[in-house]
């Protein structure tokens, strides 16, 4: 709005310097021109957050009701909200200056922001349709979690080296208690560089109690100091994590994992009946887990430059990912034959591609999965056809399994 008007009293400026004629207005047809314009671009702005809010509803409902604050975190959205803002602002501005003159630049400028105004609200209209349809939120939520599992594990299995090994915590080390006093709310974020900074000044050992995802109500165990540290304050631990209404995916792997899982859920649920969908989310899935499974996990600990141990936190190994992967799917879709198949072949896919030691969760959600079929499906030639691994669900069985089944 600031900028709309700052455009305005330039381009009055302009207009006076230059006498243009352009559009050549007549008094009364700029006034009518602008005024409709402005009412018009109010008009945009109400009826655009009235078809953010009922699409959002509509897809929260469909999918899950995690995803309602990603549409309003669209830069696109945002980008095209502040352009019929300042069309309003802009065209309020000039209205008000069309007293005994008519400003010939201003007016058009009004002109050809009303066009970009209304070609963006029909883009938008389409934008918001395609993006909140389930592949493309599934993939989103995939390709952010990629992101973020790779700055959380950045090392390789292979390139990891000798792993640090969080020391033994007892009673007998730990000095005090950091509790939380203010709101409770979720560990969005934590800080380590300024934990570890602030375990070498003080000579200690920092242990912080949740780990990113927890819930933490008021008075409960924030960080526990060892060894240590007496004179480090409450605040500066405190400041060094960032609590929140909700988990977001800033610094949690595992809420992508749990958006996506949940909606394919909602897909599998009764109500709605989709294992397409669930397909589409498995697929997300197994892109997650093959990018979790060659890495190092075991980032708990930090360590000083003299190789002590200054900060130990928790994070979710790799049965905790296969877990919540998983083990609710292979529940809700038990039924499906697509879910059931796609499953089966993540789960074998993944045991080729990951070290051996990652390998019996993989074996035992599989023997849980064939538990699952034998329960769901009474005909023989029914659990026969759902043990068979397929990439597509129904349609790409991988070569030789049919039959050896069936042998």
């Amino acid at each position: 709005m600031l900028a709309a008007l700052a455009l305005a009293r330039l381009t009055r400026y302009w207009n006076s310097t230059l006498e243009l004629r352009l559009l050549d207005f007549g008094l009364q047809g700029a006034r009518a021109a602008v005024g409709t314009i402005a009412a018009s671009m109010l008009t945009f702005v109400v009826f655009f957050f009235s078809v953010l809010l009922v699409t959002v509803q509509i897809a929260s409902g469909t999918l899950s009701p995690r995803i309602i604050a990603r549409p309003f975190q669209s830069w696109v959205l945002k980008a095209s909200l502040g352009l019929f803002v300042f069309t309003f602002s802009y065209g309020v501005a000039v209205l008000g200056r069309l007293e005994d003159k008519v400003l010939q630049l201003p007016v058009l400028v009004t002109v050809v922001l009303s066009i970009f105004s209304v070609g963006t609200f029909l883009f938008v209209v389409e934008y918001v349709g395609k993006q909140l349809r389930p592949a493309t939120v599934v993939a989103s939520v995939a390709r952010e979690g990629l992101k973020i599992i790779r700055s959380v594990y950045p090392l390789r299995c292979c390139l990891a080296g000798g792993a640090a090994v969080a020391p033994a915590l007892g009673k007998d080390s730990l000095r005090r208690t950091i509790l939380q006093n203010g709101a409770p709310g979720v560990v969005v974020a934590v800080n380590l560089q300024r934990l570890c900074a602030l375990a070498v000044k003080h000579d200690c050992l920092i242990e912080v109690a949740p780990q990113v995802g927890d819930y933490v109500p008021a008075a409960a165990p924030l960080f526990r100091i060892h060894a240590g540290g007496d004179l480090i304050r409450d605040r500066d631990l405190r400041n060094a994590v960032l609590l929140g209404r909700e988990r977001t995916l800033e610094q949690d792997p595992g809420f992508a994992f749990r958006i996506i899982v949940d909606i394919a859920e909602k897909a599998l649920s009764a109500a709605i009946n989709d294992p397409t969908t669930g397909v589409l989310a498995i697929d997300q899935l197994q892109c997650l887990l093959h990018e979790l499974g060659d890495r190092d996990l075991s980032t708990g600990t930090v360590l000083d430059s003299a190789g002590r141990t200054r900060l130990v936190y928790r994070t979710p190994n790799w049965e905790d990912f296969v877990s919540l992967a998983v083990s609710e799917i292979r529940q809700y879709g038990a039924g499906s034959v697509q879910v059931v198949r796609r499953l089966r072949s993540m789960l074998v896919s993944l045991l080729a591609a990951v070290p051996p030691s990652r390998q019996p969760c993989l074996q035992e959600q599989l023997d849980l999965l064939q538990a699952g079929v034998d329960r769901a499906f009474f005909d023989p030639r029914d659990r026969i056809h759902a043990g068979v691994p397929d990439s597509q669900g129904l349609g790409a069985a991988l070569p030789g399994w049919f039959t050896k089944s069936r042998r």
